[in-house]
């Protein structure tokens, strides 16, 4: 995937699309001496390059009631490493995982996992993760707090 060149006022474009999320084009005009439409117009650019992928509301886990995070380090069998794409395809079904990485090293998967609480995270292990095809080893890690956890890129 080749990145895109960026200039200083797209970068402060979507530093204030990152930072400020109800922030609009108009506002951001004011702040960075455009017009609005000028920014709408650098703003359409970026989505049709792909810079701008999706534009979420960022919800308090705790606050409805997704209180553990958990990560867990998934290990395959020799046999389970060469269907990558099928655990990818099931994990990604399971709203609970959040995110799910294949990693170099000795683990092949990192998944970040959220559930009510640890019974939920019991469930979620003994009838759904550890009943996909090709797992050898499944290590979870419980985040105790949060210190810091961000969408915002250093652009």
């Amino acid at each position: 995937m080749q990145s895109i060149q960026l200039d200083h006022t797209d970068r402060r474009i979507l530093e204030l699309l990152q930072t400020e999320p109800g922030v609009n084009a108009s506002e951001i005009g004011e702040r960075i001496g455009l017009s609005q439409s000028a920014v709408w117009r650098r703003i359409q650019s970026l989505r049709e390059e792909g810079v701008i992928k999706e534009q979420p509301v960022k919800l308090d886990r705790q606050k409805v009631g997704l209180n553990t995070m958990v990560f867990a380090h998934v290990k395959l069998t020799s046999h389970g490493r060469s269907n990558l794409a099928e655990f990818s395809e099931a994990v990604s079904k399971y709203p609970e995982v959040l995110d799910c990485y294949v990693l170099l090293g000795n683990v092949d998967f990192l998944l970040r996992i959220v559930t009510e609480d640890i019974k939920a995270y019991e469930q979620f292990f003994f009838e759904k993760l550890s009943q996909l095809p090709g797992i050898q080893e499944v290590n979870s890690s419980i985040v105790l707090s949060d210190i810091k956890h961000t969408t915002v890129l250093p652009i």
